[in-house]
């Protein structure tokens, strides 16, 4: 089965020659692709691991684990799962209370449980969480790594809040060490200043660019600045979790917390991956149960938690993968890096990986996500949960903005929107939405302001219309009708009656909406 399920993700029907055109596809698309994801995935790696207060080289083998296994066991073929910038602030917050050994034994935990959810088939139910929420935790997750960073870049050491970077920043500027801010500059300015390079150019990852050229110029001019200090190799890098002495209750919130973001993240991840190509689409299912066993190996070595990453997956899209090998092998790409060359990382100085995530944390702020919050009246959602992720922390303000977000759904549900507006010497009132009794005196009150003896349109854009209010329409109508005006109704009033079962009412609703909207213009 997984042999026939490789064949169909490369396109090639099974056949005598179908291993012969597999290699070719491979070598032709998958292999070129691999290595732009490789040369994306290693700086982002480092960095992620630094800010994340976790050891540098485990950021390296979460990406050698969620390369190879997450990307050969999971159900997006083109998804590239390794450390992500979403965790951040997570796993920092897991170091700092439980130390190293119990954060790895949380990532283990996670990954066993994402494996039981995607055996159970519930992985669906994670993208029943409202986007706004999600980009809004990003958002909140970009802000803190940027604050925290930015005193990292001037020479300093980031603090336990986001409030205490707030208000330490000015002094942190003042007693800026001034080399350190010359090179996380320099790196920032590279990384924008990428985007408006020739496309052939462009091919060469920026972040590579950027932390290559930065480097090299610490090295060969006599920059004094911090570096980064591995210990050891790969191998000394492994580390077996550890058990806690007690506090069991906040360790299984710190393995729900990772289990959340980590499946919502690579679960929304993959449904935009899967916007961008025409190939197989994603088993969500297969995928929870691919990044469960990646986590828990993760954990049992010493890595980081793994999650789907849209910066390296995008890339790996863009640069024509087709298949699931690419991943794979760019997790093999890095493991070959990583054992002969990790010297050369310790070359790189700590402010130009500063400036690498500066740049990324203000990447997930996007603005494109907060005017399509303010488009849809989810705006209030956004902004609170991203206040409460920086200056609370992130499963407060995900579940501070998860309960806005059903209050204002419910709100909307039972909200109906009533106007009366002249057009002429005629009246238009113009009813959407629930309109239950509990809109019953805004309803009455509406349309009572009416002027006796006027022709009136009733465009009835209701999605609910219960009897109260049924009956209220009707009466007001009879009673209208009697003082020698007109009412003509557009649209179904029949109480109880859902919109989905009024076709007729169905097929004219758009050309009303417009209606209403033209009106509402006019005033």
């Amino acid at each position: 089965m997984q042999r026939t399920e490789t064949l169909d993700d490369a396109g090639v029907e099974p056949g005598p020659s179908a291993r012969t055109e597999r290699l070719r596809a491979v070598v032709r698309h998958d292999l070129p692709a691999s290595l732009v994801v490789f040369l994306v995935a290693l700086p982002l790696s480092l960095g992620i691991a630094i800010a994340s207060d976790a050891p540098v080289l485990a950021g390296l083998t979460a990406a050698i684990v969620g390369g190879i296994l997450a990307g050969f066991l999971g159900g997006s073929p083109l998804q590239v799962s390794g450390p992500a910038a979403g965790l951040t602030v997570v796993v920092a917050d897991l170091v700092s209370q439980f130390g190293w050994g119990i954060t790895c034994l949380i990532t283990a935990a996670a990954g066993a449980l994402q494996v039981l959810l995607g055996l159970s088939r519930v992985a669906r139910a994670a993208l029943a969480i409202s986007p706004v929420v999600v980009h809004a935790m990003l958002a909140g997750i970009g802000i803190t790594i940027a604050l925290q960073q930015m005193h990292v870049l001037l020479g300093g050491k980031s603090k336990s809040t986001a409030w205490q970077n707030v208000v330490g920043l000015p002094g942190q500027i003042i007693d800026a060490h001034r080399p350190g801010v010359i090179l996380g500059v320099l790196v920032i300015a590279l990384l924008i200043g990428w985007h408006w390079m020739p496309a052939g150019l462009r091919r060469v990852p920026g972040p590579l660019v950027a932390i290559v050229a930065v480097t090299v110029l610490s090295v060969v001019f006599p920059f004094q600045v911090p570096r980064i200090r591995l210990e050891g190799s790969v191998l000394d890098a492994i580390r077996l979790p550890e058990l806690p002495d007690g506090n069991w209750g906040a360790v299984a919130m710190g393995v729900l917390t990772v289990t959340l973001i980590t499946s919502v993240q690579s679960l929304l991840t993959a449904v935009s991956i899967d916007r961008m190509h025409n190939g197989p689409r994603t088993d969500f299912d297969r995928e929870l149960i691919g990044l469960g066993v990646a986590n828990v190996a993760a954990g049992a070595i010493g890595a980081l938690p793994v999650s789907g990453v849209i910066v390296r997956s995008a890339a790996n899209v863009n640069a024509g993968a087709k298949t699931r090998a690419s991943a794979i092998m760019h997790g093999f790409w890095i493991l070959l890096f990583t054992v002969p060359f990790a010297g050369l990382v310790e070359e790189i100085p700590t402010a130009a990986l500063a400036g690498l995530l500066i740049v990324v944390g203000a990447q997930l702020l996007k603005p494109a996500h907060i005017e399509t919050a303010l488009r849809n009246g989810d705006l209030a959602v956004y902004m609170v949960t991203t206040v409460g992720v920086v200056f609370l922390n992130l499963l407060h303000g995900v579940m501070i903005g998860l309960a806005l977000a059903i209050v204002l759904t419910g709100w909307r549900v039972i909200r109906a929107r009533i106007e009366a507006v002249p057009v002429g010497d005629e009246w238009h009132i113009v009813l959407e939405g629930a309109c239950t009794f509990l809109a019953l005196p805004r309803l009455t009150r509406v349309l009572a302001s009416v002027p006796q003896r006027t022709t009136v349109t009733v465009s009835v854009l209701t999605d609910y219309l219960d009897h109260a209010a049924q009956q209220a329409i009707s009466d007001w109508q009879h009673q209208h009708r009697s003082t020698g005006g007109t009412v003509h109704i557009d649209g179904d009033t029949e109480a109880g009656t859902p919109a989905a079962a009024r076709s007729e009412a169905n097929r004219r609703r758009a050309r009303l909406t417009l209606v209403a909207r033209q009106l509402r213009e006019q005033t």
